[in-house]
């Protein structure tokens, strides 16, 4: 099998960490593995198939010999960088919002439009974290029946955020239950015991960022500029995993069983749903886990055609590493 020198920009961050640890599990070929980051990074030393690895500080020069280009750095790098990297030869798939919007980039995920894969001229875009678990499961039901409308409420984890907002979380916790104050730093206010429903800056009209994303790759992705989506997207103090309440409306009617029945054939899809015994995914359970899973798998009365959803995935892996990886897999297909 032929391998390949991968560099991931961002290694030392939650999601560049896990791309790192993807890459293992799934024996990616590698022939030589880069890390990169900013210059307070550099230096470290991290593990990668048992050899010490060491972190270099991300240059425009670093992507000599370089194949595939993982980046998880921010938008602001990525649109720096990227293009270097594509100038040198590397594929850049991209974890950031920088080129996900752009006409001439490919926006994939695996198991909804794996074809657009070869469509692209440098960069393919890996959708943002909400947008992903979603799409994964909407995707066979669109098949069976056109989705006209998607109502979707997220219950983000802070590892969303990153490392930051993780430690943020376990010490407000700690200082909470100690009796004292929480100190706010990466969120606007206390998240330890609290929601917030605000997730990147708020656009004029009225909604977040992080809305928008989902309504805008969402019609990217399934390749409907007209469906209808409206999202609120809310910050919760779980440490990793996202959760997703979305509500859809069909062309045609789909009943709860047969949505069933479809899910449980999808790829990527896990179905838990026996409310009689408790069974329904939760955010504890998804953790480290590759699958999207979904239950509470219900038709809405309110409507004609719709159906009630409630879906979970661990943010960091189906959400963000686990996805560039297939995505890299794919492209060496």
């Amino acid at each position: 099998m032929k391998e390949y020198n991968v560099a991931i920009v961002g290694a030392t961050g939650a999601v560049g960490e896990e791309m790192r640890k993807v890459l293992e599990e799934r024996n990616f070929p590698v022939a030589n593995l880069k890390l990169l980051a900013s210059a307070r990074s550099a230096g470290r030393r991290l593990t990668f198939k048992r050899t010490g690895t060491l972190v270099e500080e991300l240059s425009a020069g670093s992507f000599k010999e370089v194949d595939i280009a993982l980046f998880s750095a921010g938008a602001s790098v990525s649109r720096e960088f990227a293009p270097l990297a594509v100038k040198a030869g590397a594929l850049v798939i991209d974890n950031s919002s920088a080129f996900r919007m752009e006409p001439d980039v490919p926006l994939v995920v695996p198991e909804v439009n794996p074809e657009k894969v070869r469509e692209n001229k440098g960069i393919i875009a890996n959708p943002n974290c909400s947008t992903i678990q979603m799409v994964v499961v909407l995707k066979p039901l669109h098949n069976r029946s056109r989705i006209r409308r998607v109502v979707v409420s997220t219950y983000q984890a802070v590892s969303g955020t990153g490392k930051g907002a993780i430690r943020e979380l376990l010490e407000q916790s700690k200082a909470v239950l100690a009796g004292e104050p929480a100190k706010a730093e990466v969120y606007p206010h206390q998240i330890a015991f609290n929601l917030l429903p605000h997730i990147d800056v708020f656009l004029e009209n009225a909604y977040t960022k992080e809305e928008m994303k989902m309504v805008n790759e969402t019609r990217k992705i399934m390749d409907d500029p007209e469906m209808r989506i409206t999202a609120t997207c809310v910050r919760v103090p779980v440490f990793v995993s996202h959760s997703e309440s979305v509500n859809i409306e069909t062309e045609e009617k789909i009943t709860a069983e047969e949505a069933r029945e479809i899910l449980k054939r999808a790829p990527g899809v896990e179905v838990i749903d026996d409310p009689g015994s408790c069974a329904y995914p939760l955010p504890i359970f998804a953790e480290e886990k590759d699958s999207c899973y979904v239950g509470r798998i219900r038709e809405d009365d309110s409507i004609e055609n719709g159906l009630n959803l409630w879906i979970v995935a661990d943010n960091l892996r189906k959400g963000a590493a686990l996805n560039a990886v297939q995505i890299a897999e794919l492209s060496i297909k």
